[in-house]
């Protein structure tokens, strides 16, 4: 985008035109504590050519990189056709629809992709999208408190088997409203929520959050943690990888009633990982709390003419009604990537995910076992998995991870800042992209590189 900044005539005009000496007199109400000393950290600008210089030698560091990392952003083959399809004119630049006589085609995508969202959850109806997964969660959290209204105490049961991202981004939008986020540990040696260990009377909460699969890679037992939910009048809030629906049970089918509102990262759904995105939140929920739903839902219905059509049903936004009666004022429908998950899913299909989520648990199971063959490591946990595992390995994690870093190779994601208790470990994931020679070559490089540390 061309970007032509401001003389210092042109600011001191702006300037004299509204009354004041300086673009610092339009923020004296900040107080003098707040401001920050300086950015002390932003490098002195630089020319044309050295910019250029500095953004191709990035672009080669991020090129053929074999990745095994996951933690909730993972590398999937992306069919050719869904980006050429998404980047077309009339999807790549429609956004908001408002007018829906102007807006059919992208009204009937998201329509499409709110459809294909409720089968793969079993939920009874999807919005058109949020931010991205972390703040999913925060707007459910938010959503379960508005809609459990036999539940006063504002409190909301987080596993810590749920991503540490996530926890934080849902505690920084929900503690400014007097909720409360009680974490529940794990089991050491299972990498979940033990059913056994929960609370016989916990009192009055909210809901429930439930991780499937958790943080780790570990199946929860979502059933029992559904049900004891229930018991006691909380909500269940299931936070899903969409990949792993293909292959395991559907939230809207967790025990006796099903989970409440679902959430989750639709990055799997046809997005590359970007260094770092942008991404897109999903969110699902029964009928009964739909009203309660951040964002948009789209609706199929019949003109004057008896021909179908279009129109955004329910928008429970800060920009249709009173701030004060909105659902949430920060959400948004991320277009772009609701509109390449939408084609991915047409592309693949129900039988095309199965086998994707297949290839990426039978990769992630074999990759386990060459490297405990090597003897130089071994899997922490003992639970049933999906698509990454947390290892434990005969080096320290940041030796290992430079030492395969030098070799283009990502291994995994350090994950014992978040849980210092686990020691040296690593979480390890293998989508469908890796091949079987890509996996031998990651157990030779630990035991060679242990044998030379």
């Amino acid at each position: 985008m061309p970007f032509i900044p401001h003389t210092e005539e042109d600011v001191k005009s702006m300037l004299d035109t509204i009354g004041v000496d300086s673009i610092e007199d339009l923020f004296d109400e900040i107080s003098d504590e707040l401001r920050a000393e300086g950015l002390t950290k932003v490098p002195e600008g630089v020319s044309e050519m050295e910019l250029s210089r500095i953004m191709h030698e990035r672009a080669q560091q991020d090129s053929r990189t074999l990745c095994f990392a996951g933690a909730g952003a993972y590398e999937h083959h992306i069919p050719a056709a869904v980006w050429e399809i998404t980047t077309r004119g009339e999807f790549y630049s429609a956004y908001t629809p408002y007018q829906a006589e102007a807006s059919q085609g992208t009204l009937q995508l998201l329509y499409e992709y709110q459809t294909m969202m409720a089968s793969l959850t079993g939920m009874d109806i999807s919005n058109a999208s949020l931010y991205d997964g972390a703040s999913a969660l925060a707007e459910a959290v938010l959503m379960a408190v508005r809609a459990n209204r036999k539940s006063k105490s504002k409190r909301i049961f987080m596993p810590r088997t749920v991503h540490p991202a996530y926890r934080k981004v849902a505690h920084n939008i929900v503690k400014g409203q007097g909720i409360t986020l009680e974490e529940l540990d794990f089991d050491m040696d299972g990498g979940f929520i033990d059913p056994e260990s929960l609370p016989k009377d916990p009192g009055d909460f909210t809901a429930l959050v439930i991780p499937q699969p958790n943080y780790f890679g570990v199946l929860e037992d979502i059933d029992a943690l559904t049900n004891w939910a229930h018991e006691h009048k909380a909500l269940v809030i299931a936070v899903v990888n969409p990949t792993s629906l293909a292959l395991l049970k559907a939230p809207g089918s967790w025990g006796d009633k099903g989970a409440d509102i679902t959430c989750g990262e639709g990055q799997p759904l046809g997005a590359p990982l970007s260094s770092g995105g942008p991404y897109f939140g999903f969110m699902a929920c029964r009928q009964a709390y739909v009203r309660q739903m951040p964002g948009r839902i789209i609706g199929r219905t019949v003109d004057l003419d008896g021909k179908q059509g279009f129109a955004l049903t329910l928008q429970a936004r800060e920009q249709h009604i009173r701030r004060s009666k909105a659902t949430s004022n920060i959400c948004t429908n991320q277009g772009l990537l609701v509109t390449a998950a939408t084609i991915y899913m047409s592309l693949v299909g129900p039988d095309g995910l199965s086998k994707v989520a297949n290839a990426c648990h039978n990769n992630t199971v074999d990759l386990i076992d060459k490297l405990e063959a090597t003897g130089k490591a071994k899997r922490l946990f003992n639970r049933p998995l999906f698509h990454e595992s947390v290892m434990q390995f005969e080096l320290p994690t940041d030796q290992l991870m430079d030492a395969m870093s030098a070799k283009r190779i990502l291994p995994g994601v350090d994950i014992s800042e978040d849980y210092p208790e686990l020691g040296n470990v690593m979480l390890v994931c293998a989508t469908e992209t890796k091949t079987d020679a890509d996996l031998q070559m990651y157990a030779d490089l630990v035991i060679d590189i242990t044998k030379n540390s």
